[in-house]
């Protein structure tokens, strides 16, 4: 376990998946404490893909490859490496293990840095390989709800920068199905239920918005989540869960038509042999 931390922010973050554990300020954890009870993870990294692959498999040069749900990097160690006091970086290189169901070299690593009240995440996919690597990378943190003990999950909302409506694409077993809802907001405001999710994920594409802050009016206490060029995003909580997840994503789940190709996947990307490619989202405390 690693701690990084400044004068008013401590976060931990696990070697297993760079997984954060925690995220504190002003005597307030913010991130979900895996109770096993609703979901045991706090912020998996989703990586090489992102939700289900349909039927489970996915083809690259007319070879099947079976990866699960969002892909391995959640369960692999990462080689830590605690740059200052208040920032480290977690990296993941290919393997025996992983070239057996994903034939791409890569080195792919997340940078974790705290400035002031903020928590910057950073991730940096380098293809080390000879031939285009095809991949998808998002996050999953899991934000604590109520913040403050005395309030109800209710009594919180989600504020959008841009949107006024939101465009939720309807899942079926995992996959992006045809259908889709319109969620209106009020005053670019998403009050927060427990019903919201009783049919999985809001999944959202090409969301106006790059600023989505959680709170109440009850409370000084929430948090401002930025996202930068993530065409994909997802709202979550397991069932009547104390939490909702904020999940900026390059990348989404298998269409129910998709044909399983890995290059005709939706939202992948494709990187050039050795090159990079960067994104980021934070976290700001208040």
């Amino acid at each position: 376990m690693f701690t990084i931390k400044n004068n008013k922010v401590a976060v931990s973050i696990n070697e297993k998946g760079a997984e954060l554990q925690s995220i504190q300020y002003n005597t307030i954890e913010y991130l979900w404490q895996a109770d096993p009870k609703f979901w045991a993870k706090h912020s998996p990294v989703l990586f090489p893909i992102i939700g289900e692959l349909k039927n489970g498999f996915y083809i690259f040069n007319n070879k099947e490859y079976k990866l699960p749900r969002h892909g391995f990097a959640r369960d692999k160690i990462f080689i830590a490496e605690q740059t200052t006091e208040s920032s480290a970086i977690f990296t993941l290189k290919s393997d025996a293990e992983t070239l057996a169901v994903y034939p791409f070299q890569f080195i792919f690593r997340i940078e974790y840095k705290i400035n002031e009240t903020e928590l910057a995440c950073i991730y940096h996919v380098q293809n080390t390989d000879d031939k285009t690597m095809y991949f998808s990378v998002g996050g999953h943190p899991a934000f604590n709800v109520p913040l403050n003990k005395n309030l109800a999950y209710e009594d919180y909302y989600l504020k959008f920068n841009e949107d006024d409506v939101l465009q939720k694409y309807l899942l079926k077993d995992g996959l992006i199905g045809d259908d889709t809802e319109n969620i209106q907001l009020k005053n670019k405001t998403l009050s927060l239920a427990p019903s919201l999710f009783y049919k999985d994920a809001i999944v959202l594409k090409h969301i106006k918005s790059n600023i989505i802050r959680l709170q109440t009016d009850k409370d000084k206490h929430g948090l401002q989540f930025r996202f930068e060029h993530f065409p994909y995003f997802g709202i979550w909580a397991a069932k009547d869960a104390p939490f909702v997840c904020l999940e900026p994503w390059c990348g989404i789940a298998d269409n129910i038509h998709h044909n399983n190709e890995l290059i005709n996947k939706e939202g992948i990307n494709a990187l050039n042999p050795h090159g990079n490619w960067k994104r980021s989202w934070s976290v700001s405390l208040f």
